[in-house]
């Protein structure tokens, strides 16, 4: 047990100077990653949501708070966000970025530890963050733990490719990510690690069969781009 709590430290310090080293540039290179359509599978997963006014979300992994935003417009701002990030200089970035948006609490945490009580939460959302989670399992029982009785859990992830051609074309470009990381941050390792980690991430299945295990249920996903991200939903009985 020492060693995998090491280990989870490790990574969780890892993941941290990762970010810590390109925050200021998190935005324009998740753009360039992207080529912008990570903002279209953010407004995908708030249509999916339909989240009710007068309603509470936990932004799990928030980065610079785009999902918080999203939401807070789509409720027409008569509902409440709680930001959270492992990371606070990503935290603080989305801080002053949303400084006009009212209703929004921020903590610094990592998701297997989540400062709140039992069932404050309508809905949990994670985009793009479950993959640096250095204990997966934990993280989804807190995400369960955290959520109302009749509350949501979403997760937006990179997933995988279901058509050749297209895997063939996606890992091609993923190759050239760590360079264009490089020129555009002037660090070429953190991408290193963004692209393993998602080569060595979960399948669609395999993350809702994790999921599963941490009693949600009405668990289904929905593949993005042929598979290389996937939105899963669960409930909360």
């Amino acid at each position: 047990m020492k060693n995998a709590n090491t280990k989870q430290d490790s990574k969780k310090d890892f993941v941290n100077n990762v970010f810590d080293s390109v925050f200021d540039k998190y935005d324009l290179m998740n753009d360039i990653m992207s080529f912008g359509i990570h903002r279209l599978w953010k407004r995908n997963l708030i249509d999916w949501l339909q989240p009710k006014k007068n309603s509470h979300l936990i932004d799990m992994a928030a980065g610079t708070g785009d999902l918080t935003k999203l939401y807070l417009e789509r409720t027409n701002f008569d509902s409440k966000s709680c930001m959270v990030d492992q990371n606070f200089e990503m935290l603080n970035k989305g801080k002053k970025k949303l400084e006009l948006y009212k209703n929004i609490d921020y903590f610094c945490a990592k998701a297997e530890d989540i400062p709140v009580k039992d069932s404050s939460f309508d809905y949990y959302i994670i985009s793009f963050g479950i993959r640096n989670v250095s204990n997966i399992k934990k993280a989804l029982k807190e995400s369960f733990r955290v959520l109302k009785p009749g509350g949501r859990f979403m997760c937006l992830e990179f997933s995988k490719v279901n058509n050749e051609f297209v895997d063939h074309c996606y890992s091609k470009f993923s190759d050239l990510i760590p360079t264009i990381g490089k020129i555009v941050t002037g660090k070429k390792e953190p991408y290193e690690y963004l692209i393993q980690s998602i080569k060595e991430f979960y399948n669609q299945k395999e993350l809702k069969e994790l999921i599963k295990e941490a009693d949600f249920s009405n668990i289904e996903y929905r593949n993005l781009a042929t598979g290389i991200a996937a939105i899963h939903s669960a409930w909360k009985k």
